[in-house]
């Protein structure tokens, strides 16, 4: 079992239709057919979107990615239209929310993978390939690739894994042009942020990004190089052999495999709430990422 462990009520607000509610945002329409996309403070772990939430994660997570849409936007354009506040949302919805293109989505999530680790490191250990792609022998946990690699994966429903496929599967299922466009765009917006991080003494490891595009144009879409959708270590302390600390819900994690949350991940029960300290700390993470990447502090 997976899932939420109790899927919310989506807001009702005059003039828009509610289309989704995933693991973390929920999805309207407007009138004019655009979609509203509000980051809510769900967080998931495990497959499991957890009983409690991250104070301002959501925010944090749209402010990010909006710093982040305006560095690219030389080499990718993106879909956010506007952050005006829909007429009667609930107040709660400041600074979570974006207007956006609707877009013919590509159903590809599209990894860039710079270090080795989580399910490429997985696939490697077994067949020193990821996706299909040879690497050198000799790596572990945390190496640093020879150069970028872009390592599809296909997109799955909540509560399910998203499975890594071979660049030769999306080509079959999207079209050589399409695929090559994807992995153009995907390694050369990695390449971009990994080097703005890096300055600021973070390292990107991964990222996922989603596209669609609008008429002929690829667009950039969702949310992009957020601790959600990335991993970011911090580079002081990066040493390859064993899993490095991060930006994100380490300590979500962490605390859940614990002894004290007495939660067995394989089992069929639901993930138990998370105690005060933990969503302080993970609060924390998100806050201390967006700070070091932007240079903003956060309120």
């Amino acid at each position: 079992m997976s899932g939420f462990v109790e899927k919310p009520e989506p807001a009702q607000v005059p003039g828009l239709v509610h289309l989704h509610t995933g693991k973390v945002r929920d999805l309207y329409q407007n009138a004019s057919g655009d979609l509203v996309m509000v980051a809510s403070d769900r967080i998931s772990a495990y497959d499991w979107v957890l009983p409690t939430g991250i104070p301002d994660k959501g925010r944090v997570l749209t402010q990010l990615s909006l710093w982040w849409f305006e560095q690219l936007a030389d080499l990718a354009p993106h879909h956010v239209l506007s952050t005006d506040l829909p007429e009667g949302a609930p107040a709660d919805w400041a600074g979570r929310t974006l207007v956006c293109k609707s877009l013919r989505m590509v159903p590809v999530e599209c990894v860039a993978r710079g270090y080795l680790t989580g399910s490429g490191l997985a696939e490697y250990q077994e067949t020193r390939t990821v996706c299909g792609l040879a690497l050198p022998e000799g790596l572990v946990d945390g190496s640093e690739l020879p150069a970028p690699i872009f390592t599809p994966a296909t997109k799955a429903a909540v509560g399910d894994h998203d499975e890594n496929v071979s660049y030769e599967e999306v080509a079959r299922q999207i079209g050589a042009e399409t695929a090559a466009q994807l992995r153009q765009t995907t390694l050369a917006v990695y390449s971009r942020a990994r080097d703005i991080a890096r300055d600021r003494g973070i390292i990107l490891a991964d990222t996922k990004f989603e596209f669609g595009f609008d008429g002929e144009h690829l667009v950039l879409a969702d949310e992009v190089l957020t601790p959600d959708s990335s991993r970011f270590w911090p580079a002081d302390v990066w040493e390859p052999g064993h899993a490095q600390p991060s930006f994100d819900k380490q300590f979500v994690r962490d605390w859940l495999t614990s002894p004290a949350a007495g939660w067995d991940r394989r089992g069929e029960q639901p993930p138990p709430s998370l105690p005060d300290l933990i969503v302080e700390r993970t609060r924390a993470k998100y806050v201390e990422a967006y700070e070091r990447l932007t240079g903003i502090p956060w309120s």
